[in-house]
């Protein structure tokens, strides 16, 4: 996921992605709590694509607000 598609979307398709993206992370850290973690990878990534999503749905609401 490439910050410059995330702009391109609206903030209500950029929140719905964002919730998803937690859901994904809660149940990976599950996973891993209970040793069931295979991929660990995802970890770093699922984390980085919400700072993507919060970093864009921030410059949208500083672009609104300026």
């Amino acid at each position: 996921m490439k910050a410059s598609e995330l702009r391109n979307k609206s903030e209500q398709e950029l929140q719905s992605e964002l919730l998803a993206l937690r859901k994904e992370q809660f149940t990976l850290r599950a996973q891993g709590a209970t040793g069931q973690a295979n991929s660990s990878h995802q970890f770093r990534q699922i984390r980085q694509n919400i700072a993507r999503i919060k970093t864009v749905l921030n410059e949208k609401k500083q672009h609104v607000d300026a």
